[in-house]
Formats: C-alpha cells, sequence, structure tokens
C-alpha cells in the first residue's frame, strides 16, 4: 500500500510513519506543487496506485464523481500539529491497512 500523503500535510509524515506505510510520499517529493490541481493530484495517484491522504474534503467528492482508484483517506477535523496527525495515522494504521484492502473507495478518519 502505497500512501500520497496531499499538500496539505506535512512532508515530514513520510518520513515519519516510513516503517507502518512504506513506499509512501509526499505530493512535494512526487514532483506536484502546492498549487497542483485537486484533480490532476487525483489523476497521478490514480495511474501510479496511490492512495490519497488528505484534509481536503475535495477529494472525496472527486472520488464520489469519480469513482476509485484511487482511494482516499480523509483526517476529518484535522486542524493539529505534525504530531497529533502522526499519532492519529499511526493509532488507526491497521484500519487503513484493512480499508486498503477492502472494496471501499474512501475512509474517514475523525480527529476528534
Amino acid at each position: 500500500m502505497k500512501l500520497l500523503f496531499d499538500a496539505c500535510l506535512s512532508p515530514k509524515l513520510v518520513g515519519r510513519l516510513g516503517e507502518l506505510f512504506p513506499g509512501s510520499m509526499h505530493v512535494l517529493g512526487a514532483g506536484l506543487e502546492h498549487n497542483t490541481p485537486d484533480l490532476a493530484i487525483w489523476e497521478f495517484a490514480r495511474e501510479n496506485g496511490w492512495t490519497i491522504v488528505t484534509a481536503d474534503s475535495d477529494f472525496v467528492a472527486l472520488v464520489s464523481e469519480r469513482g476509485a482508484p484511487p482511494k482516499v483517506v480523509r483526517l476529518q477535523n484535522c486542524k493539529l500539529r505534525l504530531a497529533e496527525i502522526e499519532l492519529l495515522l499511526r493509532r488507526n494504521a491497521v484500519l487503513i491497512t484493512e480499508f486498503w484492502r477492502s472494496n471501499r473507495a474512501i475512509l474517514i478518519i475523525s480527529a476528534r
């Protein structure tokens, strides 16, 4: 399972969660910019087998409109610091893995 962290999340998550989600990448590491349109990120993820992790609801709308792949993990109510986001993802690592193996297209994890 390869996670693609959206621009709204810190690139540091890739290294900090590398042992749980090896091969993951941030959009900046994929050669995409902070201002890359969501549709372009969605297309990149679809073409390259990534699951998008985001705090942005726009990706949920894209998957609802266009279907999966890619799958989307949405961090809802996520106005957290880096360490708190890391902890949230660590606490939900099994859930994320089960989601990736499932037929579901969207996983919403609430920070509250």
